[in-house]
């Protein structure tokens, strides 16, 4: 057989497979494959796979891919964590750090240290803190929180117990015109208190509230401001 002639029955098994060759084409396979055991070897390779694609839906594999409602709140979430492993690590270095200091302050400059002893005669800057009343929609979980007026935005010190260690929870404001913007997001803490300053640049004025949501979107702590 010409070695092209080959090549497009070989190229041909797959339509074979499926069905969707005319009775004459299916007439030249079968006799084809009779006689040639390599293509015989690959139509016994391909002839199984043949049920599977029937199913797959054309629409489907041609269709624009669209990502899910909630990849926005998911990738928030995945970065809240990352971020809150990363910060743990950098604090530990800095303790270290700050520790490895005073030690070589101590043993090698032979400085002593008097607790409680003033270090500066400036006056530090009063921070004025606005309580806030959270509402928990969590059983067990427990809130505090008080609002920062920055110029350029809200800060939310807020300290929780309860919510789930480990799980990422999200953070937005509300604004009096009924829009959302985001203020961060943190990791529970179980029982453990947490602390955590989120940021806005929503300023006070036009905040409304703020809302602590958890992975699948839903409110577990609120608060009117």
């Amino acid at each position: 057989m010409n070695p092209d002639d080959h090549r497009t029955l070989r190229e041909m098994l797959g339509a074979f497979a499926l069905g969707h060759l005319s009775a004459a084409e299916e007439t030249a396979i079968r006799a084809h494959v009779d006689g040639c055991p390599n293509c015989r070897r690959d139509l016994t390779e391909i002839a199984p796979l043949a049920h599977e694609l029937a199913r797959v839906d054309l629409d489907r594999v041609f269709a624009a891919p669209t990502p899910s409602p909630d990849l926005g709140h998911r990738i928030q979430v995945a970065v809240a964590r990352e971020r809150h492993h990363r910060d743990r690590l950098a604090r530990r270095r800095h303790v270290l750090m700050a520790a490895a200091a005073v030690l070589a302050v101590l043993f090698v400059g032979g400085v002593g240290l008097k607790i409680g002893q003033a270090v500066s005669d400036t006056p530090v800057a009063t921070v004025r803190i606005e309580p806030v009343e959270v509402r928990s929609k969590l059983e067990g979980a427990q809130a505090s929180a008080g609002v920062v007026a920055h110029t350029w935005g809200v800060e939310i010190k807020l300290e929780a117990t309860g919510l789930r260690s480990g799980s990422p929870y999200a953070v937005v404001v509300t604004t009096r015109d009924g829009r959302t913007r985001s203020a961060g997001a943190f990791v529970g803490t179980g029982e453990n208190v947490m602390h955590c300053n989120l940021n806005t640049d929503v300023l006070r004025p036009d905040a409304a509230g703020f809302r602590v949501l958890d992975e699948d979107g839903q409110a577990v702590l609120t608060a009117e401001l």
